[in-house]
């Protein structure tokens, strides 16, 4: 490493605390925002990078009230949060749209829960990818994992995932994903009529 190159680095380490924090420092930081892995995921570190730009935010930024609780989906920092009626907080990591021609963003609610959710593919997915099934049924292979909560845009949903690989990419097709484990957690918390908001 040249000499400026070195100077550069250091720099940037030293005015960029996530960067100069040693990597199991970094769990800490999820700890104090109210994050938790899935246990499986707990001593993979690869998996827990993707955590790096959480930060707690207020209700009070996106609401006027708490009401029966609310949900702010960040696509920037790729991560839900969640109030519950309690003022109850809870941070998730997710997957997001994969292009900005898929993200909607602003104000919905959540007009369904469905547990072991069937799968059917969009009009417009069945357009770029013909191969697609017509239907995917509860199991394995459904990429609504476990649960999902339908909001009243149309095709759009917060909704779990078995493919872990996904949580904290731009990897889905306009909805939300979390790890299954913390989809069934945000579930059980969120009634129908709670309102979203996408950022």
């Amino acid at each position: 490493m040249s000499d400026m190159k070195r100077r550069r680095f250091l720099a940037l380490s030293l005015t960029t605390p996530f960067l100069a924090t040693p990597f199991l420092a970094r769990g800490a930081h999820a700890q104090e925002v109210g994050l938790t892995l899935p246990d499986e995921l707990q001593s993979k570190g690869p998996a827990r990078q993707n955590i790096s730009s959480f930060r707690r935010i207020d209700w009070r930024e996106h609401f006027d009230e708490l009401g029966q609780g609310r949900i702010v989906a960040d696509t920037v920092s790729r991560a839900l949060h969640f109030w519950g009626a309690d003022g109850t907080y809870k941070l998730y990591p997710t997957s997001v749209p994969i292009s900005e021609e898929l993200t909607r963003r602003g104000y919905t609610e959540v007009i369904r829960k469905v547990k072991n959710p069937t799968w059917t593919p969009t009009p417009s997915m069945r357009e770029r990818d013909p191969s697609l099934p017509v239907t995917v049924p509860a199991g394995p292979q459904n990429p609504l994992g476990v649960r999902a909560l339908y909001l009243s845009w149309q095709y759009y949903r917060i909704h779990g995932t078995h493919d872990t690989r996904k949580i904290g990419r731009r990897s889905s097709d306009g909805c939300i994903g979390l790890y299954n484990e913390q989809i069934v957690d945000l579930y059980d918390r969120v009634a129908v009529g709670t309102q979203v908001k996408l950022i």
